[in-house]
């Protein structure tokens, strides 16, 4: 015998919130590893190079796969925590500089200096890049992510996520 549960419209849009978010975090990192495979901030070691030092590799295509993997899971966390505030271009972009920020603090200042050896929250050529590195990842996030909710056509108001106004538009055709 199958129980259910009753779940409001904004819980069960977290699943499309991840998979939006998680496609957003491909775009951001992508934008973000194109940075780091051309900032040498630290004796002409493109940044990539000491990403794939976290596994430790020096490998570039070891640092992209590393990088992709993280960006990919940031994005998800984006679309679970922001995914219903980002969907115009401009809540997006904001959000996006604002969650780049955040990890930079979290992962370019105190987790990668930590596993690699090297001072944390330390300002520097690597963790100056590296702001500009996650700046760069947060906003292509943040847009590829409200981009991605216009063409899937993710309401945005509070009241568009009324069951009301879905069993309209669903009658209506749309």
């Amino acid at each position: 015998m199958a129980t259910t549960l009753p779940v409001s419209p904004r819980v069960a849009v977290i699943p499309l919130h991840a998979a939006m978010g998680a496609a957003a975090g491909v775009v951001g990192g992508i934008g973000m590893g194109i940075w780091m495979s051309v900032s040498k901030p630290m004796a002409d070691t493109a940044m990539i190079r000491m990403v794939a030092g976290l596994l430790g590799s020096s490998s570039a295509g070891a640092g992209w796969f590393i990088h992709l993997a993280i960006a990919v899971t940031a994005g998800l966390g984006f679309g679970v925590l922001f995914g219903h505030y980002a969907r115009g271009l401009a809540p997006g972009a904001v959000l996006g500089l604002g969650y780049g920020a955040l990890w930079w603090v979290l992962g370019g200042l105190w987790i990668m200096p930590a596993n690699m050896g090297m001072p944390v929250f330390d300002w520097n050529a690597v963790t100056r890049s590296s702001l500009g590195a996650h700046l760069v990842f947060g906003l292509l996030a943040g847009l590829a992510y409200a981009c991605i909710a216009q063409v899937w056509r993710v309401p945005r108001t509070k009241e568009a996520d009324s069951p009301a106004r879905a069993e309209h538009t669903a009658s209506a055709g749309r």
